[in-house]
């Protein structure tokens, strides 16, 4: 596969990279390209455990853009979940619906852990999102494990490492929430709603940049807005007017005064010739 594509390309370069380093499975998730196409990739997540996923392991597709990592992969779930809508492109803002808010330190094992975060959260009428009820999730995280890819031939049972007895989830969980607030799904002209958690208060989704650079503009007291002065107000180019205008009444004056210098010579002469 590596003859077909210019070794040279950042994009392959960093591909490859990460096609390494995430060659092993994982009991969280596992991603790797296509046989034939270092751009498309299949993925495995398990579902966040203590929501309606929990149980379920889940696959879809990743396609990336000759430009990776300078611009974000498109994501689409094949297995049904009551999440995503199945073969379609999800909007999340790590993906290719909003490459403004894409970052090129985020990989593909970034994506991976924000669907794992994004899963519990409510869809909101976001391009490829569902809300089904928790009991439909539930039925269907089970029968994900039936499932099995056509294309690179993983099949859910043995995409991801078995659980041990003594593993625990929790560890990529709080990793997955953080995630999914940072790299928050909706617009940012808006905050998310507030997530509930059994295990405590609810958590408010964090503001992206955008947001906390418009907060420390308009309501810090440390750093108040900043109004300038009615004579700092005065545009650049007025003051290049006044600047012309007064080179232009000195080459006037210095006219005027030539013009009355010969005026005065020429008056001389006429006196001294008549006497």
């Amino acid at each position: 596969m590596e003859s077909k594509y210019n070794l040279k390309s950042p994009a392959v370069k960093r591909l490859m990279k990460e096609a390494a380093e995430l060659r092993d499975p994982t009991e969280h998730y596992h991603a790797q390209p296509l046989e034939d196409n270092l751009f498309e990739w299949h993925f495995s997540v398990r579902g966040p455990p203590d929501s309606d996923f929990d149980g379920g392991v889940y696959h879809g597709r990743i396609v990336l853009p000759p430009e990776y990592p300078m611009k974000p992969p498109s994501i689409i779930l094949l297995t049904p979940n009551g999440r995503f809508e199945v073969g379609k492109k999800i909007c999340l803002s790590i993906s290719g619906h909003h490459p403004e808010t894409w970052q090129p330190s985020w990989s593909i094992r970034t994506a991976l852990i924000a669907i794992i975060g994004f899963m519990p959260t409510k869809g909101e009428g976001a391009i490829g999102s569902l809300d089904y009820t928790p009991e439909e999730r539930r039925a269907l995280a089970k029968k994900s494990l039936d499932f099995c890819c056509d294309a690179c031939g993983s099949c859910m049972r043995s995409a991801l490492l078995a659980l041990s007895p003594d593993s625990d989830l929790r560890p990529v969980d709080p990793q997955a929430h953080r995630l999914a607030q940072q790299i928050n799904f909706k617009t940012e002209s808006s905050f998310a709603a507030p997530e509930t958690s059994s295990e405590g208060p609810s958590v408010p989704a964090a503001p992206s940049p955008r947001q906390r650079r418009s907060q420390n503009q308009t309501q810090s007291p440390r750093y108040p807005a900043f109004t300038p002065s009615p004579a700092a107000q005065i545009p650049q180019e007025d003051a290049s007017h006044t600047g012309s205008a007064v080179l232009i009444v000195l080459l006037t004056l210095a006219l005027a005064a030539l013009i009355f210098r010969r005026i005065y010579l020429a008056h001389e002469y006429k006196f001294d010739y008549e006497l």
